[in-house]
């Protein structure tokens, strides 16, 4: 084998994408000393994006204190990238693990997200992309808009900034000090799924329970989204309700295009652009690609099916390592585009053991696939 190009997302809850990458590329150079190894860790806009992008295309990660999800100071970052383009994951200053405990996406804000973007801009970026995942909260991005610049008002007149329980208290919005902020710059938020804005396959309703919501607040949590989303329509002349993955992260997907002007563009489809994919595809001869699960979702728009369609173009055969192949897609890996698929844990084994073998585990899976497509 003289090219191979590895292109993993991370195992959930075991690996991260950057060391899946590591123990696959090891394994892979251990085999053929010769070759030629390009690696891609891939995120799907939740932790670890700013990382991905470091790693594989070059770049700085800056450090930021902003405002957690309940108002607190915390220590934050983001990347930059190519000269003056910012990678913020909203994960790094409103994401699940941030919540400490206090699970209440009713009162936690995006406004940290919103102090990233500002920095970066103020600090010459032209270009931002946002990861949407991983979020702890529900708040349309109205906070993230707040610290950018946008106003929003109260029937009394008063200014504030809205959380998820007190969407429905906006009757009027201000957006130019945001515009003004963001003039000039382009903003694409990273989004692999389409969910609307609210609605039974919204943001609440699909990801509220994960974030702490029960039964009556996921109702409450929708209506708001209702609610603000026809003030938008009313004061913005948008309607970003339908658009979609506009119930990405919380909603925060609406807000990235009604407040910053920006777009929902496929986060695989954006990476795999920025990282020139398709030259590293020219004269490669095998293809590793993985996430945690791989099931038929894996093949709808999420990682692999991103890697497999681009490889296509060239006819360069993709195999897979996942911690888990379900039986219906291994029986169905050729109408998948996959040559080949392995397992790297056994279904009954609990999150200790795998934790204790994951990366010894992977290497053997690694071995197993590459020498069979050689």
């Amino acid at each position: 084998m003289k090219k191979c190009v590895i292109v993993p997302d991370s195992f959930k809850g075991t690996m991260s994408s950057v060391e899946v990458c590591d123990v696959i590329s090891e394994k892979v150079r251990n085999l053929f000393p010769h070759c030629q190894i390009c690696g891609i860790p891939i995120a799907d806009g939740g932790e670890g994006t700013v990382d991905c992008f470091v790693r594989a295309i070059g770049g700085e990660k800056r450090n930021v204190r902003v405002q957690g999800p309940f108002g607190e100071e915390i220590e934050s970052f983001y990347g930059v990238v190519k000269g003056d383009t910012a990678v913020v994951e909203m994960a790094a200053a409103a994401g699940l693990p941030l919540a400490c405990g206090k699970r209440d996406p009713g009162k936690a804000s995006t406004y940290g997200v919103g102090q990233l973007i500002a920095h970066a801009v103020r600090s010459g970026c032209r270009g931002v992309i946002l990861g949407l995942g991983g979020s702890c909260t529900n708040d349309g991005g109205a906070g993230m808009a707040a610290a950018l610049g946008t106003r929003f008002f109260r029937k009394d007149g008063s200014c504030f900034v809205p959380s998820g329980d007190s969407l429905e208290d906006v009757v009027s919005i201000d957006n130019s000090g945001a515009e003004k902020m963001l003039s000039g710059v382009e903003i694409q938020g990273m989004c692999d799924i389409e969910n609307p804005m609210f609605g039974e396959k919204g943001a609440a309703y699909i990801f509220g329970p994960q974030k702490g919501a029960d039964t009556e607040e996921i109702q409450v949590l929708d209506r708001n989204l209702r609610a603000f989303s026809e003030v938008i329509k009313r004061e913005l002349g948008m309607d970003v309700s339908r658009i979609p993955g506009s119930g990405a992260a919380g909603a925060m997907g609406a807000g990235v295009c009604a407040f910053l002007g920006g777009s929902l563009v496929s986060g695989i489809e954006l990476l795999l652009e920025v990282v020139n994919f398709d030259q590293m595809l020219q004269g490669c001869d095998l293809v590793i690609t993985g996430e945690g699960k791989l099931d038929r979702q894996s093949f709808d728009g999420k990682v692999i099916a991103g890697v497999v369609r681009h490889a296509r173009k060239f006819h360069v055969p993709v195999v897979a390592v996942a911690g888990y192949v379900e039986p219906d897609v291994r029986r169905a890996l050729d109408s998948f585009g996959v040559s080949g698929a392995l397992s790297v844990y056994d279904k009954r084994m609990n999150l200790e053991q795998i934790l204790s073998t994951c990366k010894t585990d992977l290497g053997r899976r690694v071995e197993e696939l590459a020498c069979l497509q050689v």
